[in-house]
């Protein structure tokens, strides 16, 4: 989805979701992440920090900055929390062993007992301090060749065995590659570099790469220092999938570089020089959150289990919710696992992006629960507190009722849903409509069977709307929504999809909604009867 007008981005999807699952068998969890926090002082505590590399148990960060107290232009510099919800100690030094010259791009072995790092931001001379043990200093640096030539920001596996990094080096794809080595032990010399391969380089260039604990998903730098690209395989022997640009939230906002996911998956690490920070550039983070409430309902429960058994042995990615976050590929134990730690409690959906209730008591907005975009009645609509399925409804009465809002999204931008309670209306009537734009829900005008009129951009055929079996104007409350993946449209009625059919693209419309009447207010298109709780995701929603 994309939002329109200012509206207040709160959680974005991160456009993973629809990417990633794919024709190469790598489909994973739905991932949302937060909007971007600028890490505290702490790590910030200079004018310039970049690129750093957490220790795997994720109490440790080593990164680069130039705050003062340290021996050179840039020092590496170490800091340390109790757990990973706390917040980090005092950053130290690592000495004048380490910091007599300007050392950036540290890479940190799961012992930590090696550590590599470059003599300047521009140089590709890979050094390598090491120490006895965890309580001795560091030993001076020596040149390391065991990579070979052009080995530059190392990122080293959870068991040491294994390290990515990228090099210009011959037999690449383009100027810079993402490539990787192995060990058989932790003592023994890394064997022959290998690259990751077309899926993940190209003739842009890559660089920076972080990956995951369970190295199933991997981050970094793709076609320049402005975005961040992830890419994922369901097992280490698999080949990569296609990558995906992380969304607006990261990219595009000035320098974006250095990404480091947190040993648990939880949060993404980057560097950046966009505004509001504290000084230059500095660390900014963004939460991962996997969708536990699948049929959106406000709590985890049984009708949740329903959804993961019903797609149980399926690479489904709504429910391929374990392990946290990203998914194995496939719902199963592992799933059950995450939901049992979820279950019966209240939870948030972050893409619910508008949400109407329709349950007040008078006046004439209808606010908007999810964000900010209130609606406006029209005509003499009646509130009826106590008469909705869940709670409050509104009654329209057929003539010219109506509610408006302002711009809400661009179909055409991404998945999504739109889902409402309804009761009564006649044949050619309409429940939400995108002014001077499409229908998205109405009853057709021969039997008031429920229909979308939202339908791609007009080619060499004439698109068609979507139409169902099912009657919705036959006076009974009914649950009616519109479901958009990105290649398919699905009609669904009381939590059944009544049609569906192939559409990988829709026509564009960026204005403001009806509720109760078609885009251009047309006489025997406003709704006669009851609607309530109208929700806008920017997913797909299996209700």
């Amino acid at each position: 989805m994309k939002w329109l007008n200012g509206y207040r981005m709160r959680l974005v999807l991160i456009g993973v979701v629809a990417a990633i699952a794919l024709s190469d068998g790598s489909s994973k969890a739905e991932i949302i992440m937060s909007e971007p926090i600028c890490v505290d002082r702490v790590i910030n505590n200079g004018t310039n920090t970049q690129e750093c590399s957490f220790l795997h148990d994720g109490l440790k960060l080593y990164f680069t900055n130039n705050m003062p107290g340290g021996h050179g232009g840039h020092d590496i510099w170490v800091a340390e929390r109790e757990s990973q919800d706390s917040p980090w100690d005092e950053a130290v030094n690592l000495g004048p062993n380490v910091n007599s010259g300007t050392p950036c791009y540290p890479a940190i072995s799961p012992d930590e007992l090696e550590l590599y790092f470059h003599t300047s931001w521009n140089s590709t001379v890979l050094m390598r301090s090491t120490r006895v043990s965890r309580d001795e200093p560091w030993g001076t640096p020596e040149l390391f060749t065991g990579l070979g030539s052009n080995a530059c920001d190392l990122e080293i596996s959870a068991d040491g065995l294994t390290v990515y990094f990228d090099s210009d080096r011959p037999g690449g794809y383009g100027n810079w590659d993402i490539w990787m080595a192995t060990r058989e032990t932790l003592n023994a010399p890394w064997g022959e570099p290998v690259n990751l391969g077309p899926k993940i380089n190209d003739s842009r260039g890559q660089s920076s790469p972080s990956i995951s604990n369970d190295e199933l998903t991997i981050f970094y730098n793709n076609g320049g220092l402005h975005h961040i690209s992830v890419a994922t395989r369901p097992t280490k022997e698999d080949p990569w999938a296609t990558p995906v640009l992380l969304g607006e939230s990261v990219n595009n906002y000035g320098w974006v570089h250095g990404a480091e996911i947190s040993p648990d998956g939880s949060a993404l690490y980057f560097d950046s020089n966009r505004s509001g920070g504290f000084n230059g550039e500095n660390f900014w983070q963004v939460s991962i959150i996997p969708i536990i409430d699948l049929n959106d309902d406000g709590i985890v429960d049984s009708a949740d289990m329903c959804i993961i058994v019903d797609h149980w042995g399926t690479d489904e990615p709504l429910c391929d919710i374990g392990p946290m976050p990203w998914g194995d590929g496939i719902v199963d134990v592992q799933d059950l696992i995450v939901f049992a730690e979820h279950l019966f409690k209240e939870v948030e959906d972050p893409t619910l992006i508008a949400h109407w209730p329709l349950d007040e008591a008078q006046g004439d907005i209808a606010y908007d629960s999810a964000g900010i975009c209130d609606g406006t009645l029209l005509g003499d609509p009646v509130w009826q507190p106590t008469g909705g399925m869940v709670d409050g409804a509104i009654q329209l009465d057929g003539v010219d009722d109506c509610v408006i809002t302002g711009s809400i999204s661009n179909p055409t931008e991404g998945p999504f849903s739109v889902f409402t309670w309804v009761k009564g209306g006649v044949p050619g009537q309409v429940v939400i409509s995108q002014i001077d734009g499409a229908s998205w829900l109405l009853a057709d005008a021969s039997d008031g069977k429920l229909m979308t009129e939202l339908v791609p951009t007009a080619g060499r055929a004439v698109p068609k709307p979507l139409m169902s079996e099912f009657v919705v104007t036959d006076g009974n409350w009914h649950r009616i929504g519109l479901v958009w993946d990105g290649s398919h449209r699905k009609l669904y009625v009381d939590g059944v999809a009544v049609a569906e059919d192939e559409q990988n693209n829709l026509a564009v419309s960026e204005n403001g909604l009806y509720i109760s009447t078609d885009k251009a207010m047309e006489p025997g298109s406003f709704w006669f009867g009851l609607i309530d709780d109208v929700r806008i995701y920017n997913r797909a929603l299996i209700p």
